[in-house]
């Protein structure tokens, strides 16, 4: 597993440049959630791939649904989007 700051690195490298601002509302999210990295970069993730951009009220509702949900890691996190929002990524 990456760190968040290893994951935002890995993006960077793979050619997705992020703004400061949106960078700022990334640890913000984790830090308003209490999100671990796992669920903060699966929320990224997930983000880019539905939105096409990072959309900070997306990320930030999807770490909260997360969390409020006590999604543990990952593949679960994957599989509530499949089951539960319906959203297939």
């Amino acid at each position: 597993m990456k760190s968040l700051e290893e994951y935002l690195c890995h993006l960077e490298g793979k050619g997705f440049q992020l703004e400061e601002d949106s960078i700022g509302f990334i640890y913000f999210g984790k830090h308003y959630t209490n999100a671990p990295d796992e669920l903060v970069n699966t929320a990224i993730e997930m983000t880019l791939k539905a939105q096409k951009t990072f959309d900070g009220s997306f990320y930030l509702s999807l770490l909260e649904r997360f969390m409020g949900n006590n999604i543990p890691n990952r593949k679960e996190a994957i599989n509530y989007m499949k089951t539960s929002l319906h959203i297939s990524i």
